[in-house]
Parts: structure tokens; sequence; C-alpha cells
């Protein structure tokens, strides 16, 4: 019996477009079209890019492409029956077998649909059909529909990446002389950064600029307040107990995995931080986890990894072209590695990874330390379903335990665990919002050994 069943007792149901009003139906009624509408514009505004580089092929492509997208969003609007992959794709059967899944748990009464099927799972399911429609049409089927979004947070951030290079700098100078206490402190600022890099989402904003003007270690007190729940002081307790001598003598944690969100400003904060891990020997190496194809707007892709770096190294600002530089050098060495694994894109909880992903649920087991970021992580985390906000994050994480593991988000979706009691009830009355804004966060830490 795979952990989606969820007539298991005690399990709360996923959240989906059925109540009418909630934040899952708002998305799936207008979120959802606005971005298939940006995607069909995208490709039709670089229907001469396709002329140029293909010639008449080409234009075919890209009216075929936008044909079976406006198909795709009629079907969305209408609320049809979710079909099944044609694309032939390695992970396509696995797609499918998931659509037989979600049928059995549905029941034979009604179909597997937009608004009354799993919110996760439709709309995992959406950017999975929008790769469809792209692979169907060679020869513009590697095309990113939503590289410009993404090139330009990052161009839009230029400022605040060169804050932290500098910042960065500054710290790896007198790194030999800081006390623990001095480095916990870094460590803290930098972690931080990167939670709160997390804000800059295109696939919340649909698509609208999204991007960090000024420096955000500026603005880190004021945010504290916003921050629900803090196990910051148990991440790094957690790296600190795994240090042990490594080959070259220094003692270090030997292994932290960062599973991406989005690129852009983010994934800059997510290398500064890696960066700072491996120079002040927290870590001898950082495995990161990003998507096998463009994927809820602005997750990181191998594509975006690397332009990312070759941009960095290529700015005429000193710190910033130092640290691309540093970075490629972590990658050449095998310090740095980028993986990507199918499960990563599709619709599973995180609890069927043992079973359905092994291969991957082993490689998370080699690390001291798993850092899920961004929205869409904490929800495959627990299970996208309606949890009363004092069940503890263990629980909801239904024995999804590889390693030590720490999610750092900040709140665009209404599924919140971990809570104090009365937490939640306080935050609804104050700011009805407060789920859905990406204006609070969360540090969410949990490890098995330690229970």
């Amino acid at each position: 019996m795979m952990a989606a069943d969820q007539t298991l007792a005690g399990v709360p149901p996923s959240l989906s477009a059925k109540v009418v009003g909630s934040f899952a139906y708002l998305t799936v009624r207008d979120r959802l079209p606005t971005i298939l509408t940006k995607v069909i514009d995208t490709i039709h505004r670089n229907k001469n890019k396709f002329f140029e580089e293909y010639g008449e092929d080409g234009i075919q492509a890209e009216k075929q492409t936008i044909s079976l997208l406006s198909k795709l969003r009629n079907e969305l609007q209408t609320d049809k029956p979710v079909l099944a992959l044609t694309d032939g794709l390695p992970d396509t059967e696995s797609w499918n077998q998931y659509l037989n899944r979600q049928q059995r748990l549905q029941g034979d009464q009604e179909s597997v649909s937009w608004f009354k099927s799993a919110w996760l799972y439709v709309e995992c399911y959406m950017y999975r059909r929008i790769q469809e429609a792209l692979l169907l049409n060679p020869p513009i089927s590697d095309y990113d529909v939503f590289n410009e979004g993404k090139t330009q947070s990052f161009f839009e951030s230029q400022q605040a990446v060169m804050a932290l290079c500098t910042y960065l700098e500054g710290v790896k100078k007198n790194i030999d002389g800081l006390s623990r206490n001095q480095l916990f402190e870094h460590f803290n600022k930098l972690l931080l950064v990167s939670l709160w890099g997390n804000k800059c989402d295109l696939s919340i904003s649909a698509g609208q600029e999204n991007s960090q003007k000024t420096s955000p270690l500026d603005s880190l007190n004021s945010l504290q307040p916003f921050i629900l729940v803090d196990d910051s002081s148990m991440v790094w307790s957690t790296l600190i107990s795994a240090q042990k001598p490594g080959e070259s003598g220094k003692t270090t944690a030997d292994r932290v995995d960062i599973v991406l969100d989005n690129a852009g400003f983010e994934l800059v904060t997510d290398l500064i931080f890696a960066d700072f891990l491996v120079s002040s020997g927290l870590a001898r190496q950082i495995y990161f986890h990003g998507k096998s194809f463009p994927w809820f707007v602005s997750d990181v892709t191998a594509n975006d990894f690397q332009w990312t770096i070759r941009q960095t190294m290529a700015t005429n600002h000193k710190w910033m072209s130092k640290s691309g530089f540093q970075w490629q050098t972590y990658l050449k060495e095998g310090v740095w590695s980028y993986h990507d694994h199918p499960f990563w894109t599709q619709p599973h909880e995180f609890c069927d990874m043992a079973a359905d992903a092994p291969d991957l649920y082993a490689t998370l087991q080699g690390a001291d330390l798993v850092l899920f970021k961004g929205d869409l992580n904490y929800r495959k985390l627990t299970g996208d379903r309606d949890w009363d906000h004092t069940v503890a994050f263990n629980t909801a994480l239904r024995g999804f335990r590889p390693a030590p593991l720490c999610s750092l988000r900040t709140l665009k979706a209404n599924v919140q665990v971990g809570l104090q009691s009365g937490q939640g009830e306080k935050l609804t009355s104050q700011d009805p919002s407060w789920m859905t804004s990406g204006k609070y966060a969360v540090i969410q830490f949990y490890n098995s050994k330690s229970e």
C-alpha cells in the first residue's frame, strides 16, 4: 500500500480546488490559467527566433505547441478529466500510473479532474503537460518558456548580489580568526538570507517581476518577528555534531544537500550559503538538487545553475566575479555537484520517495543535513494536506526521514504544521492571508536520530 493512500487513520485529506474560495481553488481558477497564457504569449513572441533558427519547421512547431497549450488551458478552465501523457519519455509511465492511483483514491464515481482532485497533483501535472506540448514539437523541444523571467530576476537583483558577495569576501578573509560564536553568527545570517531569498518566486506572482533590489542583510532584524518556527540553532548543532576529521586533517561535516527552489536571486543566496559552509569548514561537500526540466515558473534547472555561475563570473564587480570563479572551481574539483532526478518533477509527496525513488532516497541518506528550499518542497514534505497547525512536523512527514532535514520556506500555500497551540488562530485573526502572502517564514528542522 502506497503512502499516498489518504484513508490511513488520522491523515487528513489533500488540499484541493473542490472548496470554492480556498487558496487551492483560486490558484486553479486564476493563477494557473494566467501562467499558461503567459507561456503561450512567450512562445508566440519568439516566433521569429524559431524561424531564424529552424525555418518553416520552427513556425510549424510554434503553432502546434500553442494549439496544444490552448487546449490544455481550456481543459483546466472547464474542469475536464486529467488525461494520460503520450510523449513516451522515461517518466511518462510513472505519471500515468500516478493518475491511476489518484483515480483509485477518488473512487469510480467521477474522473480525476482539475477542480476535484488533489491540488498538488494537478498543479504539478500542468507543468508536465507544458513540457509534453514542447516535446511533441521538435525542433523547439528544448526551449525554456520560463527562461526570460529567471534571467530578469537575476539581473534585477545585481545590487543585492554584490552586497552579499562583498559580505562573504569579508567573512572569508577573517575566517581562521573567528570564534565558534562568531562563526555561528555568520552562519545564522547567511541561513536567513537564503530563507528570505525564497520570497522571490515567479510561480506565486504568476510570472510578474519579482526580484531583490536592496541588500537583504539590512532587513534581517526587521524580518525576525515573521519567522514562526526558528530551529536554526538545531541546524547548527547538527552540523557541529557531524564534524569528523577529513582527509586533509580538518574536521568538517561530510556533506550538506540543498534541494533547490527558485533560480534568480534565491539561487545566488543558496550558492553564497553553500560557499560559506565549505570555506568555513562546516561542510566538505555540497550536493545541489535541481529540476530536470522547467518547472513551477522559476525553479532551477541544470542550465539555470550553470548560467548563474557563468554570469556571476562575468560581472565587472570584483567580489561578485571572484565568487563566481570560486564556485566554478568548487564544481570542477567535485566539492560542489549538481544533481537532478525525475522524482523532483513528479507529483509524489516525499513520504513516497523510499518506495517510488529508492535510489534518490539512498542518495539523501548519505547527507549529514538536507535543506529543502521553498514552498513546493514543504507541500511535498507534508503531503499538502489539511493538517492542524499544531501537528508535529515529523508526524506530517509520515516516515520520510532519510537524514536530518530542514525546511527553509516563506509561506505561500495554506499548509503549516509544528506551530504552538493558539499561534495559528492568533495569526488568522491578525492577518487572514498569513499562510499565502510570503510575508511569514519557517526554519523547521527534524532529526529522527534525536528521538
